[in-house]
């Protein structure tokens, strides 16, 4: 459900695959102006992947964020919501889904650690090892296709930095592998 064959790919993946390359994907208003301000001031290429369909999604923006020294360094992830018994990652719209879904296994009795990634390129593996090692579980969430996604990426990441902290094999969630129908 976005807006066409032509523009409902996320370049995630593909941009963030190139070597001397930052990508960086904000989830909200804090997102999109720290990250912004921190791809200009950047002396090396920053890919700043947005999606089109959080244009209209409004968001509370903290008196911190407003200042006009704020800025959020690329490369590391936020902890949107701690959590004990899962680590769920993701990037850019997804966050907003994982953030339901982290409501509805608390009311299962599931403690669930949403993380924001906000950049794609460089990744934040300490923010992502630690939360694995303190969950031992981990599900990747993002819109692109399964294959050489970021899921796998990260699920890689984990299997060869944190693999004896697992209780369960890594899940990912993804867009279907298949391109997008649109008439």
């Amino acid at each position: 459900s976005a807006v066409g064959a032509q523009h409902s790919q996320c370049f995630a993946a593909w941009y963030g695959s190139v070597p001397g390359l930052k990508v960086v994907a904000p989830y909200d208003s804090e997102d999109a102006k720290g990250l912004l301000k921190s791809a200009i001031r950047d002396p090396n290429p920053v890919c700043v992947l947005e999606s089109e369909l959080m244009y209209g999604v409004s968001f509370p923006l903290s008196a911190e964020a407003q200042r006009d020294d704020f800025y959020i360094p690329i490369g590391k992830a936020k902890v949107m919501r701690p959590g004990t018994d899962v680590t769920i990652v993701s990037f850019s719209k997804p966050v907003g889904k994982c953030l339901e879904a982290a409501e509805a296994l608390a009311k299962e009795g599931i403690s669930a650690e949403v993380i924001n990634l906000r950049s794609i390129r460089p990744l934040d593996r300490d923010t992502i090892l630690s939360s694995v090692r303190k969950t031992s579980r981990l599900v990747t969430v993002e819109e692109g296709w399964p294959q050489h996604g970021v899921g796998a990426e990260i699920i890689s990441l984990v299997n060869e930095e944190a693999f004896d902290a697992l209780d369960a094999p890594p899940l990912r969630v993804t867009g279907a592998d298949v391109p997008m129908p649109y008439a």
